[in-house]
């Protein structure tokens, strides 16, 4: 996981893939930006749809998405206070990713399921 507080250089990428892992990479990433794609939702209201995720990875997949202009989180002055977490229009060039990612899991989630069955 990156340190917020470090700065990253060029060379801590390998190739360009390397970036692109780094921003969407790892077991929740691509799912909150997937979830996100279809409008702005609340802290909790992510925590429903993804209930296998505790409050302190989706804080710090949320913030390091925040940190890589991805997400934009938006703070209501009301009471009690509302946050929406939304992409940016940054954010919004990587749906072709996420839906061939999401293309591709429908089409090959059954071999997965049964090579991952086998192996046991």
């Amino acid at each position: 996981m990156k340190d917020l507080d470090n700065e990253i250089s060029q060379e801590d990428f390998a190739c360009p893939v390397g970036v692109t892992v780094d921003v969407v990479g790892g077991k929740w990433k691509g799912l909150i930006l997937y979830h996100l794609i279809s409008g702005p939702k609340r802290f909790n209201e992510i925590r429903r749809i993804m209930p296998k995720i505790t409050q302190r990875m989706l804080t710090l997949q949320l913030r390091e998405l925040e940190q890589d202009g991805i997400v934009n989180r938006e703070i209501y002055q009301q009471i009690p206070p509302k946050v929406e977490y939304s992409l940016t229009e940054f954010g919004e060039t990587l749906k072709p990713i996420i839906f061939l990612m999401r293309d591709w899991g429908e089409t090959y989630e059954n071999d997965i399921l049964t090579k991952r069955t086998n192996k046991i």
